[in-house]
């Protein structure tokens, strides 16, 4: 398989957007954020690209207004807004770096590397935004213009710096004998921050290990639509059985009763004085009519009715005890229950974590509605 970081970072945020985007090859206009990120971007690409003299403040600015595309916001307000802070992103980042101190290696440089072994063997694909070479080593940098800024951890731990440091590293094979002194760096522009980080040969490892676990999925045909602060961006949400129904005028499809059904529905779960008889009929009836959509969330005037699916696992006794066994741990589960394996669950290695997952089996499914009030 050939894959991109972007792309398994789509399946990781939401596996049925990158069943859309990468599988079915349905294209979506970008995002303004996407625009604005990527015009930041080609700013920063002329400021480095080195040259007798450096640009100035002023042609940096020039360039970004060139590069400039309106078209994509909503209002006049909006574009002033996203266009003032584009050149308080410039102004700050050209204050506190000189462009002329900078050995710059490479810019927005294209790679490919294999991960995986025998036929097990994918290519992995990406940009690096910038390559400095320090003092004492290497710096890769990726520019970010999210407004979030993650903790120290999460960039000791980022994903996306593992793979570009692995391209590094594919390109320049003898620097791994120099590894602790190659930074990798998450520049957020809108902050004004870099925060920097190193990795271990052992990261490099668990990272291409997490490659080859997420691969594995993709190929297993599992795509699932995942809910999250990021389903607000997305361009897909007409589509989404999570979110298409909130589209239903479009599509044309709701009959009256359905509407009263969803409305009754929500009004009777927050009542005092519910009748469980009505509430299962009305709950019947909404399942069936999200089964006939295909959707899994349905919208109403008053609030939004979600199906949940509630899983139950039991345990193959067999496998179990030749996992624990060796272990000297299967006196303390010969009742096999959920209570007792999860008390010696944390103290497991993690081989044996691993085998416990997978011996889990579906005991059996249950599904109900949530109820969300506008």
């Amino acid at each position: 398989m050939r894959i991109s970081y972007s792309a398994m970072d789509s399946y990781q945020s939401c596996p049925l957007k990158y069943k859309f985007q990468e599988i079915d090859r349905i294209r979506t206009p970008k995002s303004k954020e996407a625009v604005f990120g990527s015009t930041i971007h080609e700013t920063m690409k002329f400021i480095h690209t080195p040259g007798i003299l450096s640009p100035t403040l002023d042609q940096a600015m020039e360039h970004f207004s060139n590069s400039w595309n309106p078209a994509v916001f909503e209002n006049p307000d909006e574009e002033r807004g996203a266009f003032s802070q584009g050149i308080r992103i410039i102004q700050q980042y050209l204050q506190k770096n000189r462009p002329q101190d900078y050995n710059i290696v490479d810019l927005e440089s294209r790679f490919q590397i294999e991960i995986g072994a025998g036929e097990e063997t994918h290519i992995v694909s990406g940009i690096i935004d910038r390559i400095d070479k320090t003092e004492d080593g290497y710096e890769i940098i990726d520019y970010k213009t999210t407004k979030k800024m993650p903790s120290q951890e999460k960039v000791d731990n980022d994903l996306q710096l593992s793979v570009y440091l692995k391209a590094f590293l594919s390109r320049y094979p003898k620097e791994i004998e120099n590894l602790d002194k190659i930074k990798v760096s998450l520049y957020y522009l809108k902050h004004g921050v870099k925060l920097s980080s190193t990795r271990t040969l052992e990261q490099l490892q668990k990272s291409e290990q997490l490659f080859l676990d997420t691969i594995k999925l993709i190929e297993s045909g599992k795509f699932d639509p995942n809910i999250t602060p990021l389903c607000d961006w997305c361009g897909y949400q007409n589509m989404c059985p999570m979110w298409k129904h909130k589209f239903k005028e479009l599509r044309k499809i709701d009959t009256e009763e359905v509407n009263q059904a969803i409305m009754e529905y929500i009004e009777l779960k927050s009542a005092m004085s519910i009748t469980k008889d009505r509430l299962g009929n009305l709950q019947e009836s909404i399942l069936q009519y999200m089964d006939q959509e295909g959707v899994e969330r349905v919208f109403g005037e008053t609030g939004i009715i979600a199906r949940s699916l509630r899983k139950t696992y039991k345990y193959d006794e067999e496998k179990l005890r030749e996992i624990l066994e060796p272990l000297d741990k299967w006196e303390d589960v010969l009742k096999v229950d959920g209570i007792a394996l999860k008390n010696i669950f944390g103290v497991l290695p993690f081989e044996a974590k691993k085998g416990l997952e997978a011996a889990k089996i579906v005991d059996k499914e249950t599904k109900s509605l949530v109820v969300k009030k506008k």
